[in-house]
């Protein structure tokens, strides 16, 4: 991919994220006064343990799809993802029930379904990104976020509670799977399904699972772990507040993001040699900074008085936990794209050692922060950790040798 091509198909997936995140936000409004913070950290809980489990549903071999440069290759790869998010979703039934009986909470009956629905867009986004479906990958996520949106205020106005917050996420989710299934793998779609040897391109790969599954699993752990203290310290309504923070302040970040890494990655594992490697990875940090910068002040400036505006008076605790997580929001809007640059380089090893520490910073900030000042205080405490370890990070790679 040149660097025309990398342009193209970074327009491509920010025109459709822009589209995605435009209908979140016009309907955020109305999603906030369908549904109560108590129903919203309810339903949070549950997501964000179906993600954990998704994040790792393919074991990361869906990522070593642009590395095959064969259709049969990538056909067999495919096919073992298929298996390994079978196995997962298997999984998330028996934790699934286990909280049920264990926590009587008859929303997590909803658990198998998100896990099969988020890891199968994932896994099918990569599967779209390496055959160039740009376009596709687009329109995946104007379903799946902007429909998500749809979905939760249709299943609010039947005042289904935290059910329609999931319902509309996940339905949405799957339809967007359903567009990144393209192009048709060697073979077909049923010969996935056909018993086949796959010990050996499970081998060839091994460093994703091995590696990468680690480090995303514990990243996703850390918004687990996040919701879980918020309600077990302060109450499900403050864990909603977060919640409904953090998914509109991340927002920009997992779509402009998300768009740009889906483009990077590929064109990072065709450098020619580091230099020019280490060169796209510093313009496009600057890039990020850039946009991220005004972002930070808007919401150190007006945090409290936009939520409260937008959302409802209900949720201006939401915007002084935004105003506390500004700085830490700024630095993961860069972060999120590059986290694929260790990927590229063949330094997953690194990453996960360095995420693993990051990890125990976040929770550390936040429960620090929880102790001296409630909600807002865990905000300051995060933003606190996380620019000392960012800021590792973003030298890391501005000096990569």
């Amino acid at each position: 991919m040149n660097p025309h091509s990398l342009q193209r198909a970074t327009l491509t997936l920010l025109a459709g994220s822009a589209l995605a995140q435009a209908v979140p936000l016009l309907l955020g409004p109305w999603i906030s006064r369908l549904y109560t913070p108590a129903e919203y950290g309810e339903f949070s809980l549950v997501w964000t343990v179906a993600s954990n489990l998704a994040v790792v549903g393919c074991a990361r071999y869906e990522f070593a799809l642009a590395l095959e440069t064969s259709e049969k290759g990538a056909a067999a790869l495919l096919a073992l993802c298929l298996r390994l998010l079978m196995a997962m979703t298997a999984l998330a039934i028996v934790v699934g029930a286990a909280w049920m009986a264990g926590a009587d909470l008859p929303l997590a009956a909803t658990l198998p379904f998100a896990v099969l629905a988020l890891a199968a867009s994932q896994a099918l986004a990569q599967w779209a990104a390496r055959g160039g479906r740009f376009a596709a990958l687009a329109w995946a996520r104007v379903v799946q976020w902007g429909g998500g949106a749809v979905g939760q205020v249709g299943l609010g106005l039947l005042q289904l509670g935290p059910w329609g917050l999931v319902g509309g996420a996940t339905l949405a989710t799957a339809a967007a799977a359903a567009l990144q299934a393209r192009p048709t793998p060697a073979g077909g779609w049923r010969q996935l399904l056909k018993p086949q040897p796959l010990r050996d391109i499970a081998g060839k790969h091994k460093d994703f699972p091995l590696l990468n599954t680690p480090h995303a699993f514990a990243g996703a752990l850390q918004d687990t772990l996040a919701i879980g203290l918020l309600t077990a310290w302060l109450g499900a309504p403050e864990a909603g507040a977060w919640a409904l923070a953090l998914r509109y302040l991340k927002a920009p970040a997992s779509l402009v993001g998300g768009s740009l890494s889906q483009a990077l990655y590929p064109r990072l594992t065709q450098t020619a040699n580091l230099t020019e490697a280490r060169a796209l990875v510093r313009r496009n940090l600057l890039l990020l900074a850039a946009i991220a910068l005004p972002l930070m002040l808007v919401l150190l400036a007006f945090g409290p008085w936009l939520f409260a505006t937008v959302f409802g008076p209900q949720w201006r605790n939401a915007g002084e936990l935004a105003r506390s997580l500004a700085p830490y929001i700024a630095l993961h809007f860069i972060a999120a794209p590059l986290s694929v640059v260790t990927m590229a380089w063949g330094a997953q090893a690194w990453a996960l050692k360095l995420a693993l520490v990051g990890q125990v910073m976040f929770i550390g900030g936040l429960a620090a922060g929880l102790q001296l000042g409630g909600l807002a205080g865990a905000g300051w405490g995060v933003s606190a950790a996380m620019l000392l370890y960012f800021g590792y990070f973003f030298w890391s790679l501005w000096t990569w040798d």
